[in-house]
C-alpha cells in the first residue's frame, strides 16, 4: 500500500496499471483510486496493455523470473532490485532480512521516488457491505495459503470457546475452500453456523468484516495485514517466518505477534513446529489483553 501510494503521487498524470489478481483490485484502489488492475496470475507473459510503459516497477521479487517478465514487456525504464543478468535494473541491493513494507519503499526511495512505509492505514468505503455478525465480534481467520502456517482446528476452537466464555461474540472467516475448516471449528466451539462467514464474502465483504470487528485472531496471512491497516486490535500467530519480515509495525502495540523464534519453510505441507509451539492459552491471554472494542456488538 505505501509503495502504490508513492507511485500514484510520483506519476499523477500517467495511466497506472497493476499486474495482479483481479480479485484484489478493490483493495489496491484503496491505495490509489486511479489504479487499473490488469488480471495477471503467476509469472506468465504480461498482457499487451502493459507493454511499452514509460516505467515498470517490480514489486514482486528480486528476479530473475519477474525481471524477465518485465523486460519482455519492453518498458522505457525498469525499477527493480539489482540482478547480474539484468543490468538495466540498476544497483539497488536486495536485503534478505528486511520487512516487506520497508523493502518496496526503499526500492522506490533509492530510485528517486519518495515513499513512506508508515502510510499503511486504510479507511473502509461506505459502500462496502458489512456482515452484521462481524460488527463488534472477535474475528477468527484460521486458514492460510500453506499448511505450514495453519494452526490446528482444535486449538482455534479452544480460543473460540474462551471468547464465548468471556461474552465476546465470535465470527469465522475464510475463502470458499476454507468453509469446512471454519464449520469444524464452529461445531467444536459450540457456535451456531450463522457465525461462519467463510465462503460467504468476496474480498470487500471480508475486508469490511475485519474493519468492523472488535479484534482479530489469525495466522500469518492477508487478514493480519488488513487488521493492521484498518487499525483493528489483533493477535497474529507466526510459524516458519519471523514477524520482523511480515508482521505488524513494531510501533503499534494494539497488534500482537506471537512467535516461538523458530524458522522454517513457509510452504511446507505440515504445520511448522514453531507454530505448534504456540499454545491456546497464549493466544487467549493475548486476546484478553487487547484494547477494547471500537464497535458495539
Amino acid at each position: 500500500m505505501p509503495a502504490l501510494r508513492a507511485l500514484a503521487e510520483a506519476f499523477p498524470r500517467h495511466r497506472r496499471l497493476l499486474a495482479g489478481p483481479s480479485a484484489l483490485a478493490p483493495l489496491a484502489r484503496l491505495a490509489d483510486p486511479g489504479l487499473e488492475v490488469v488480471a495477471t496470475s503467476g509469472l506468465g507473459p504480461l498482457a499487451p496493455a502493459l507493454h511499452g510503459a514509460d516505467v515498470a516497477v517490480n514489486l514482486h521479487g528480486r528476479g530473475p523470473q519477474s525481471h524477465a517478465v518485465l523486460r519482455a514487456a519492453a518498458p522505457r525504464r525498469l525499477i527493480a532490485f539489482a540482478h547480474p543478468g539484468f543490468p538495466e535494473a540498476g544497483e539497488i541491493a536486495w536485503r534478505a532480512e528486511e520487512h516487506e513494507v520497508h523493502r518496496w519503499c526503499r526500492l522506490l526511495r533509492d530510485s528517486g521516488i519518495p515513499a513512506d512505509p508508515g502510510r499503511l492505514d486504510l479507511r473502509l468505503p461506505a459502500a462496502w457491505p458489512v456482515p452484521a455478525v462481524a460488527r463488534g465480534a472477535t474475528l477468527i481467520h484460521p486458514g492460510a495459503a500453506s499448511a505450514a502456517r495453519r494452526w490446528p482446528a482444535e486449538r482455534w476452537a479452544a480460543v473460540a470457546r474462551a471468547e464465548r466464555a468471556a461474552r465476546r461474540p465470535v465470527v469465522l472467516t475464510g475463502g470458499p475452500d476454507e468453509r469446512a475448516l471454519a464449520t469444524e471449528i464452529a461445531v467444536r466451539a459450540g457456535l451456531g453456523l450463522d457465525s461462519v462467514l467463510a465462503g460467504c464474502t468476496d474480498v470487500t465483504g471480508l475486508a469490511a468484516a475485519v474493519a468492523t470487528a472488535a479484534r482479530v485472531a489469525c495466522g500469518d496471512t492477508g487478514v493480519a495485514h488488513l487488521a493492521a491497516a484498518f487499525g483493528v486490535p489483533s493477535v497474529t500467530l507466526f510459524g516458519p517466518t519471523p514477524p520482523a519480515l511480515w508482521g505488524p509495525p513494531a510501533d503499534r502495540p494494539q497488534h500482537v505477534a506471537l512467535w516461538a523464534g523458530r524458522r522454517g519453510d513457509p510452504h511446507a505441507e505440515e504445520p511448522h513446529e514453531g507454530l505448534l509451539a504456540i499454545r491456546p492459552d497464549a493466544v487467549i491471554a493475548a486476546l484478553d489483553a487487547l484494547p477494547g472494542a471500537r464497535f458495539a456488538a
